[in-house]
């Protein structure tokens, strides 16, 4: 093996000596977790060399007797240096003093310590990162390779101390951003965590000083009280006075279709529009109900994508397929049950996909019967041709950096004289899917107040009241 191969082959787990100068040392290396550099380790062999520090005699012995083509080319080396010895040239001794502040721990009260632990803080709330991680081996040496002198404190510490600071801080700046707002917006859901335990949020939408339209997530607050429309009201109303807003400046309020929560809007009083996304969810589902057909080709997609997620097996030989047939090479997607798109989006990726899971399904009697029949695939082109374009208006109604509400009417128009509007060459299917889907929205967006609301959003939007309202 030649010098270049073994330097290159040993390079990925071992490193070099720090601070030595002799050619011996492009041979031998040390573990990257030994980092007093007490263990030396040959590069080709990977045997471990005893030798003094400083001293390169047996590192020169062991090439000899274990490798001697490599020992023939170090010495060539050594000789063409000028005056090259076999010790290695030592360092600018340092001081006391200097030895002792490169390995002496920050104190607790130093900037440099601070500095530290507040990014870590702000590392485990911005991503959710369990505090636990703190104490992991694998994070306790990336933070002594960043730096040695910083000690990090417990989990404790990050539990009880650093995130409730951190929080009060934030807390206190929102505050006084909020100090100074007009007029605002909420949205607000009551919703499950996968322990089943239950929150309220509530997040503020506003247009700054610098005419920037900002959201801000005030809280998600345990509540285990009865999700009545009466004690949703009273947490809500609460919820803002913490926050020192004053509900006469609320100029909208956004929810679900939930009958509590209309509730809650009516008793407080406030002016309610309820969210686009949940609507036309609702509307979706109510169009593919009852029909066997699409409950038969849901079926099949579900099948399908059960047994291709539960044998790796298949999976590869759907891959295999995939690249045979050029198409491709994309997952099946498993249905979210609270978002509609999961649902157009499983359709759409069996169709994309058809060939491909047929060729694999056909190779075995005992999958044969959950290839799609062309009966189910003329139902999913249909559904997938009604539903699909939907996808779009819900993104562009969920946006937080922009108004959302003054796209309201447009979109209704839209939808009612294009995109739900009835094709020549659609399908009798899929005439009823656009039929269902826009008499339902429609109909939840007929009340007088709401009408009023959106009339006057649209107005004030440049983008569309001289088109609107000409």
């Amino acid at each position: 093996m030649s010098q270049p191969e073994t330097s290159t082959a040993a390079a990925n787990d071992l490193v070099p000596k720090r601070r030595s100068t002799s050619k011996i040392w492009q041979f031998f290396g040390f573990k990257r977790d030994d980092h007093m550099q007490t263990e030396v380790k040959c590069k080709t062999c990977k045997s471990r060399v005893a030798t003094k520090t400083g001293n390169t005699s047996n590192l020169f012995s062991h090439l000899k007797a274990k490798h001697n083509d490599l020992y023939q080319l170090c010495s060539a080396e050594k000789s063409s240096s000028s005056g090259e010895s076999t010790l290695v040239h030592q360092p600018k001794q340092q001081s006391i003093s200097s030895s002792f502040e490169s390995i002496t721990p920050y104190p607790v009260s130093s900037r440099r310590h601070s500095e530290i632990t507040k990014a870590i803080t702000r590392y485990l709330a911005k991503d959710m990162v369990p505090i636990a991680t703190v104490g992991k081996p694998g994070f306790l040496h990336l933070m002594y390779t960043i730096d040695k002198r910083y000690n990090i404190p417990s989990r404790t510490y990050f539990s009880r101390i650093a995130i409730p600071q951190m929080y009060e801080h934030t807390r206190d700046r929102v505050m006084l951003e909020l100090r100074d707002v007009e007029h605002f917006a909420c949205t607000t859901d009551v919703w499950s965590s996968r322990t089943t335990e239950p929150y309220i949020s509530l997040t503020v939408h506003f247009i700054d000083k610098a005419f920037k339209m900002r959201s801000l997530c005030l809280q998600t607050a345990y509540f285990p009280s009865e999700h009545s429309g009466e004690n949703i009201a009273l947490g809500l109303r609460e919820a803002l006075s913490g926050w020192n807003l004053n509900e006469a400046r609320l100029v909208c309020f956004t929810t679900d279709n939930a009958t509590n929560m209309i509730k809650a809007a009516e008793i407080n009083g406030w002016p309610r529009l309820q969210c686009f996304g949940h609507r036309l969810h609702l509307a979706i589902e109510n169009a593919v109900k009852g029909d066997t057909r699409i409950s038969r080709a849901l079926g099949v997609c579900k099948k399908l994508v059960g047994h291709f997620s539960h044998s790796w097996k298949k999976k590869e030989a759907l891959k295999k397929a995939q690249r045979e047939l050029n198409l491709p090479e994309h997952g099946l997607i498993t249905e979210c049950p609270t978002r509609w798109g999961t649902k157009q989006q499983i359709m759409e990726r069996i169709l994309e996909q058809q060939r491909a899971l047929s060729q694999v399904l056909s190779e075995n009697r005992s999958t044969r019967h959950l290839v799609p029949s062309w009966q189910d695939i003329e139902v999913l082109e249909s559904v997938n041709k009604a539903l699909k374009p939907l996808q779009d208006f819900t993104d562009a109604l969920s946006g937080e950096e922009y108004v959302s509400i003054s796209f309201l009417l447009p979109v209704l128009r839209l939808l009612n004289t294009q995109t739900l509007a009835a094709d020549e060459e659609d399908t009798e299917l899929t005439c009823s899917i656009k039929t269902k889907v826009l008499g339902y929205i429609e109909a939840k967006y007929e009340n007088p107040a709401t009408q009023t609301l959106l009339n006057i959003a649209t107005f004030l939007d440049p983008r569309f009241k001289k088109r609107l309202h000409s």
